[in-house]
């Protein structure tokens, strides 16, 4: 191909069927939350390698994203009573999120205002808040109740009276069932700000799920190596290649909306990656995990393909549990996967899909991060508790967490790849990263909603324009 008939940047597509393609031939109505396209091209530069490796870009995240942004804490079904709390951390900041009443989810920041200890540790539920130091307590809505030796607080009764001495908060909101916190006071409210996820996921309903799993473990790289693994599908058919049998990685379709993106990966089709011929035996065979000695656990008539059996068998799969919704929702539903990013580190899942990822930096070290699966199922009855936190040892792989099945082996393989990534740019001679246009956006994507915060934070301190760039 000639330079002259080279597409424009940021054009190009994977050969194989694309994803609107497929959607043509749906046997049920298509939503349009999956017709909508919206291709963002960010450029085609490099990226410093110092936004992995360095101590000066992780204090600028801290400083302008992780105290400003919106951030998944825990479930509503984490807190279900009165009194109930669970401790979220992120960098230096500590927070615990209670349910002051029936109706009411606060989040205080986790310090005690006498000599600062960390008021609560673990998860649990109390009747008051009290530090384990001295004593000094607060009701559960944050208003000071007592200090110890009282006589000799009598500036911090005083200023009580006021309504001083009330532990700061920060701001929260829920949504689908989930409790997300900021500990900016001033920020956007949460459903202005995720607006174009708060209406793509008014079609799956999230808030009727438990969590019937969650898993944990620490990788040894920067927390946007680890998103940046879950945040395009071009790497399946190298790091994963049992997927691309019946995963059309390539062709993802990948889509920048304001404050979230999303990678929509089409199952039952083959990547075009594949040089030979692969049968819808062998579709379904790679699709359900199955060995070749072994049965597949569905027949394909004649004429019928891998997908079409999938998609009826996921029906009756969820028919018992969702009831007539199996029966409306489109075949890309059932199987296909639909992997969301609201900025910047919560990946909700859509449609019957269970996943949800959360990443994070392990604490204050900007060369370890904290990689956090939930699988949250429909159920029927009454709600099952929450599974409780499954952390991942050091010598611990994710096949150790058998409750996330065969997921397990396919984090594995990209536990293979992160701690490898930030040790090659550790030592990178280039000191940089190259990304394609379209298959990596979504990196891009993050990247540069990166720039827009940490460069704005900046500017608004100096007055001056900053030359954050990609």
């Amino acid at each position: 191909m000639s330079i002259a008939d080279r597409p424009a940047p940021g054009t190009a597509r994977s050969p194989g069927i694309s994803y609107q393609e497929l959607l043509d031939t749906d046997t049920h109505e298509v939503p349009e939350v999956l017709r909508l396209e919206s291709p963002r091209y960010f450029g085609s530069q490099d990226m410093p390698v110092e936004r992995y490796t360095s101590r000066e870009w992780h204090e600028k995240e801290v400083k302008y994203i992780w105290s400003r942004t919106w951030q998944f804490a825990c479930r509503e079904e984490h807190i279900p009573d009165v009194g109930d709390y669970t401790v979220y951390e992120i960098a230096r900041m500590s927070f615990f999120v209670i349910r002051t009443a029936p109706d009411t989810i606060k989040a205080f920041w986790n310090s005690c205002l006498h000599r600062g200890r960390q008021l609560k540790e673990v998860d649990g539920n109390c009747a008051e808040i009290r530090c384990p130091f001295h004593g000094f307590a607060w009701e559960l809505d944050g208003s000071f109740k007592h200090a110890p030796s009282d006589w000799d607080f009598s500036h911090v009764t005083e200023r009580a009276v006021d309504g001083e001495f009330q532990l700061p908060e920060a701001l929260v909101a829920t949504w689908n069932g989930f409790v997300m916190i900021n500990p900016d006071s001033d920020a956007e409210p949460f459903h202005e700000w995720a607006a174009d996820a708060v209406d793509h996921f008014q079609r799956w309903d999230l808030s009727d799920r438990y969590v019937e799993a969650h898993v944990a473990k620490v990788i040894e790289c920067n927390w946007k190596i680890s998103q940046e693994a879950f945040c395009e599908s071009f790497h399946a058919d190298t790091t994963h290649p049992q997927t691309a049998a019946y995963l059309g990685n390539p062709n993802s379709q990948i889509d920048v909306f304001d404050s979230c993106s999303r990678v929509i990966t089409p199952a039952g089709t083959v990547s075009p990656m594949i040089w030979y011929e692969v049968d819808e035996e062998q579709i379904m065979r790679a699709m359900m995990d199955t060995r070749v000695d072994e049965d597949i656990p569905f027949d394909i008539p004649e004429g019928d393909t891998a997908r079409q059996v999938a998609v009826r068998a996921a029906r009756e799969r969820w028919r018992p549990v969702v009831g007539e919704l199996a029966d409306h929702w489109s075949d890309s539903e059932m199987i296909d996967n639909f992997d969301y990013t609201i900025f910047p580190n919560f990946h909700p899942w859509g449609s019957y899909n269970r996943i949800v990822y959360r990443f994070r930096p392990n604490g204050d070290d900007h060369r370890t991060s904290l990689m956090e699966v939930f699988l949250l199922s429909p159920f029927t009855g009454e709600r099952p508790p929450p599974a409780p936190l499954h952390l991942l040892g050091p010598d611990e792989s994710f096949t150790d967490a058998p409750e996330i099945g065969m997921l397990g082996k396919v984090f594995n393989q990209d536990l293979g790849n992160m701690s490898k990534v930030q040790k090659g740019l550790e030592g990178s001679k280039k000191g940089a990263v190259t990304l394609s246009d379209y298959m990596e956006s979504k990196v891009r994507w993050l990247h540069y909603m990166l720039d827009e915060w940490i460069g704005s934070g900046e500017q608004a301190e100096t007055g001056e324009g900053t030359a954050v760039t990609l």
